[in-house]
Order: C-alpha cells, then structure tokens, then sequence
C-alpha cells in the first residue's frame, strides 16, 4: 500500500529545471495550473529544494549526535495533504509549524540524531524515519499511505530525488510541462538525474497532450512499474 505517485517538473525545451531559469519562461503560470489539475494534496521536495525555496537559513546543529538507529514516525497533525521534504540527515531548520499554509513532515533516516526529531517535535512539525544507511523510500511511502492517509502524491523536485523514485520503481505518472525557452548551459540539471550509466531507458506510455494558450506544452506519461 503507498500513495499513486506522479512526479511533476516544469522544463526549458532542452530538458533543463534549474527554478531561476523556468520561472523567466513563458509558460511558468500554467506549471501551477497543471498541478492542481493533478489532485495531489500532498508534494515532495528534496532538500536541496527544500533549503532553497522551504526551509529557514542555516542548519541544525546536534550536541548529541546519539541516533534514533530504528524506524519511527510521529503525526502531529491530521490534515487533507502535506508539504514533504525529504532531508536525509536531518539539517533544515523551520519556524513553528502552524505559521505555514500547509503542514510539514519530514522524511529522513533512521540515523538522524534524536535531538533533531526533538527539535522537529517542537515545531510541531511531523516527520517518518526510515532506512539504515539511506532512507527506504518504498517503505517510507508506505507509512504515508498507512499513517498519514496520503493516496496521491506529487513530487516536485529536484533531479536526484526525481531520479531515487524512478530508481524504486514508485513513480505511476510523469508529467512535464514544457515552457518556452532554451537553457544550454552546461551541467545544469535535468528532469531526472543521478542514475548510473549503465542504467537502460525507462520505457513510458502517453496518457495525454494538452497545449496552453501561452504556447506551453504539458505532456503527461504513465509507468508500467510490474515490467
């Protein structure tokens, strides 16, 4: 059991998601457009993402750095959908957790120190422990679903976490909304990055085109994840 998962990224053309250079296309309006057309309550970020557009500067900082060293989980809040964040180590700092729109959980592994998830209790903040030496995203999916009653799920970013739930085999849908522009610069991330190279292509299946009236594009792909 886990939510049905559709990873949701908008691109230039040439593939590219650096968010500086999307928000300067045209196009960039209908990304929000297309994902509320999803009905996915819930998002996911990774923490790269997270640091940068979510969380508060700086980074916490254990006195105790004595782990959890098991799975764990705690709700503190029962809610329709949840801004995810997966911070592997534990470092994001956040203000208390009734200041946001949307209520946050955190996923990260079962060697996050105890004091963080103290300081994440604090906040009010809730959050999934999963994963020895890296977190279990299939297992952390299905505490989502089981505890937190997450049926449908976007992920927004960035490459690397795209590319973990392609790697898992947890992505149903992927959805690409392509705006008008090139990047071009060189080493700039694409939609889904991080796999080795001898990792064979993905094979998708069209579920649909539509083209805004801007010009955008948004295509949308299925995964067949029991081949």
């Amino acid at each position: 059991m886990r939510p049905y998962i559709i990873c949701h990224m908008m691109t230039s053309v040439d593939g590219r998601i650096d968010c500086a250079m999307t928000a300067k296309l045209t196009g960039v309006d209908d990304y929000y457009t297309s994902l509320e057309e999803l009905d996915t309550p819930s998002t996911l970020s990774g923490r790269i993402t997270g640091m940068l557009e979510l969380a508060e500067p700086g980074e916490f900082q254990a006195k105790d750095k004595a782990a959890l060293d098991r799975e764990g989980f705690s709700k503190k809040t029962d809610a329709e959908g949840y801004e995810i964040i997966v911070d592997t180590k534990g470092t994001l700092l956040w203000n208390e957790d009734s200041t946001y729109d949307k209520p946050h959980l955190i996923i990260t592994g079962e060697q996050v120190s105890k004091e963080y998830l103290a300081y994440l209790d604090e906040k009010n903040i809730s959050w999934i422990a999963c994963g020895k030496e890296r977190i279990d995203l299939n297992r952390a999916m299905e505490i989502l679903a089981e505890e937190f009653g997450v049926k449908r799920l976007a992920i927004v970013g960035g490459a690397h976490i795209n590319g973990g739930f392609l790697d898992a085999g947890l992505l149903d849908e992927i959805s690409i909304l392509i705006g008008l522009g090139i990047d071009g610069r060189e080493g700039m991330p694409a939609a889904l990055d991080g796999l080795p190279m001898d990792r064979e292509p993905v094979a998708l299946k069209l579920k649909s085109v539509e083209q805004f009236k801007d010009g955008a594009v948004w295509l949308r792909y299925t995964l067949n994840n029991e081949e």
